[in-house]
C-alpha cells in the first residue's frame, strides 16, 4: 500500500513551511555538551513537545534525573515521549530521534552563524542539526501533520521517543527505555522502531542500515606541578604532563588506522571472501570518501578494505587536548594539568565492558615505561554496544519497498561507523526489529563545520518516512 499521492502532494505544497520551522529549530542552541547551553537544550525539549502536540500527539517530558559534567552537576534535559492512535488492529511504530546538538561557533570555520539556518542558492540547508537530528525530527512532524491537517488516519499506531543527550552519552535514557518497555509503559506493544539519524553513503543511493559500531570514550589525564610553570625556568628541570600525555597518546593508534592496544583489532574475525563482496556491491568509491572528507587523504586505494575500516572494524580517534595552550600568540606556559580525549569505535564482539580491561592495562604499562613521577589517571566518560539486526525482517522490507517508490532505486544495505547506544538498548527491551532510515546525504558533515543538509533530502526524505508507515502498515509479518 503506497503512500497516497494527495501525502506526497501535501509535502511538497508544505516545503517552504517546513523549511521555516526547520529554522526555528537550528535557532535554538542545544548543545548537550557544554554546561552554558543547558537551557537551550531544555527549550528545545520544550519545543518539540509543543510541536508534536499541535499535531495530535499525546506527549510527556521526562526527567531523567541529574548527572555531573565536568565537575558541575546539572539537571539532564527531559525525554519526549509520545503517542497518537492505539488500535489493535494497526502494527504500532516506535520513533527515535534526539534533539540536541554539537558544539559550533563561527570561529570553528563556519562560513554562516551555525545557528541561523541558511538556504544556499543550490538548495542546501546549512545550520548546527539540520541533518544531525533536527531535520530527521521534523521529518515526523511532517508526516503527522498532514494526517492532522486532512483528518485522515494514520496507517499504524505511532509513538516516539525524542531525548536531548545523544551527543554525550545518552544519559539516563536506557533506563527510560528499559521501564517503559515493560507492560503498562509507553513502548509496550511496539512491533518494530524506525531511527533516523544517520546517512547514505554517498550523495546519490539512498541506504538502509542494520549495523552500528559502538563506542568507548576515555580521558588520560596527566597531573604534574602545583600550578602552571614558566618554560625558561622550568624547562629541562621537571617532568612535564604535555609531554607524557603526547608519548602516551602515540602509543594509541598507528598512522594508518591500526589500532596499537594489543587485544582490540584481535577480537575481530578477518571477514571471508563471501562478506567482503557485500561491500563490493556497494555504491561507493574512494572518490566518494575523500570529496566527503574534503581532501584525498584515504587510507587505502582499496574500496573493500576503506568500506571495512568504517563499518566492521574497531577504529580509535585522538580527539583534544585540554589545559595546553590553544590560542593566538606564542606562550611558553608548561601545563600543571593536561588531559587527552580519545575513542575506540567498537564492534561485536566487542562492548565497553570487555575492551576496558585491555585500554586500562596498556596505559598503564606505556606510562609505567616513562619513568615519570607525574601522576596518571584513565577515566571512560561513556560507552555504548555495537549492533547488528536481520535484514529480511518485515520492518526491513517495508523500508525497501517505500525507498524505491520515492527515490525510484534500491537502497544500498550498509552497516554504520557511527554509533546511537540506544538502538540495542530498544533491541534488547522491546525484542522487536530496529531499522534505521536516514534521511541525509554522506557528504551533509554531521558534527562538522556548515552542518547541512539538502533541500531535497528534507522533502523527499519526509515521503519517504511517511511512505513506510505505509509500508509497514501493509506487508505481511509472516
Amino acid at each position: 500500500m503506497p503512500a497516497p499521492k494527495e501525502f506526497l502532494d501535501f509535502v511538497d505544497n508544505n516545503a517552504d513551511a517546513f523549511v521555516k520551522r526547520l529554522s526555528e529549530a537550528v535557532s535554538i542552541k542545544s548543545v548537550s555538551g557544554d554546561a552554558s547551553y543547558r537551557p537551550e537544550v531544555f527549550k528545545m525539549s520544550d519545543w518539540i513537545s509543543q510541536q508534536f502536540k499541535a499535531v495530535g500527539v499525546q506527549i510527556e517530558q521526562v526527567d531523567l534525573g541529574k548527572h555531573v559534567m565536568d565537575g558541575q552537576e546539572l539537571q539532564l534535559p527531559k525525554a519526549v515521549l509520545g503517542r497518537l492512535g492505539n488500535d489493535p488492529n494497526k502494527k504500532t511504530v516506535l520513533v527515535y530521534g534526539h534533539f540536541d546538538v554539537q558544539p559550533a561557533n563561527l570561529s570553528d570555520g563556519w562560513n554562516t552563524d551555525p545557528f541561523v539556518l541558511t538556504v544556499q542558492p543550490n538548495g542546501q540547508l546549512v545550520g548546527r542539526g539540520s541533518s544531525d537530528d533536527k531535520g530527521p525530527v521534523l521529518g515526523w512532524l511532517n508526516v503527522l501533520q498532514y494526517h492532522h491537517d486532512t483528518k485522515k488516519e494514520l496507517p499504524v499506531n505511532f509513538r516516539c521517543c525524542f531525548e536531548g543527550m545523544e551527543e554525550n552519552g545518552s544519559e539516563g535514557l536506557d533506563e527510560l527505555v528499559e521501564r517503559e518497555s515493560k507492560p503498562g509503559g509507553w513502548f509496550d506493544g511496539v512491533d518494530c522502531v524506525c531511527i533516523s539519524d544517520n546517512y547514505w553513503l554517498n550523495t546519490r543511493t539512498p541506504v538502509l542500515t542494520y549495523g552500528l559500531r559502538g563506542l568507548g570514550y576515555y580521558k588520560l589525564n596527566i597531573t604534574g606541578p602545583a600550578r602552571d610553570l614558566h618554560s625558561g625556568v622550568f624547562g629541562r628541570t621537571v617532568h612535564e604532563p604535555m609531554t607524557d600525555l603526547i608519548k602516551l597518546m602515540s602509543t594509541l593508534v598507528d598512522v594508518n588506522g591500526k589500532i596499537l592496544i594489543p587485544g582490540v583489532d584481535e577480537m575481530v574475525m578477518t571477514a571471508d571472501v563471501q562478506e567482503r563482496r557485500l561491500y563490493e556491491a556497494l555504491d561507493y568509491s574512494i572518490k566518494d570518501v575523500e570529496e566527503s572528507a574534503g581532501a584525498p587523504i584515504a587510507l587505502s586505494s582499496d574500496k573493500v578494505e576503506v568500506l571495512m575500516g568504517r563499518m566492521r572494524m574497531p577504529s580509535l580517534s585522538l580527539h583534544g587536548i585540554e589545559g595546553a595552550f590553544y590560542g593566538p600568540g606564542a606562550k611558553t606556559v608548561i601545563p600543571a594539568k593536561v588531559s587527552g580525549k580519545f575513542s575506540i569505535r567498537l564492534v561485536p564482539p566487542q562492548t565497553p565492558e570487555n575492551i576496558l580491561p585491555l585500554v586500562k592495562a596498556h596505559v598503564e604499562s606505556e606510562f609505567a615505561k616513562l619513568g615519570s613521577k607525574n601522576k596518571f589517571e584513565l577515566e571512560q566518560l561513556h560507552g555504548g554496544k555495537p549492533w547488528v539486526t536481520d535484514i529480511n525482517h518485515w520492518n526491513f522490507q517495508a523500508a525497501r519497498t517505500a525507498t524505491k517508490s520515492i527515490y525510484n532505486k534500491d537502497p544500498d544495505m550498509t552497516r554504520e561507523g557511527g554509533s546511537i547506544p540506544v538502538t540495542l538498548t530498544f533491541a534488547e527491551a522491546l525484542g522487536v526489529n530496529v531499522l534505521l532510515l536516514p534521511m541525509g546525504r554522506g557528504d551533509d558533515g554531521a558534527h562538522s563545520t556548515n552542518e547541512k543538509l539538502d533541500r531535497s533530502n528534507f522533502i523527499e526524505g519526509t515521503k519517504l518516512l511517511g511512505s513506510y508507515l505505509y509500508e509497514v502498515a501493509a506487508i505481511s509479518t509472516q
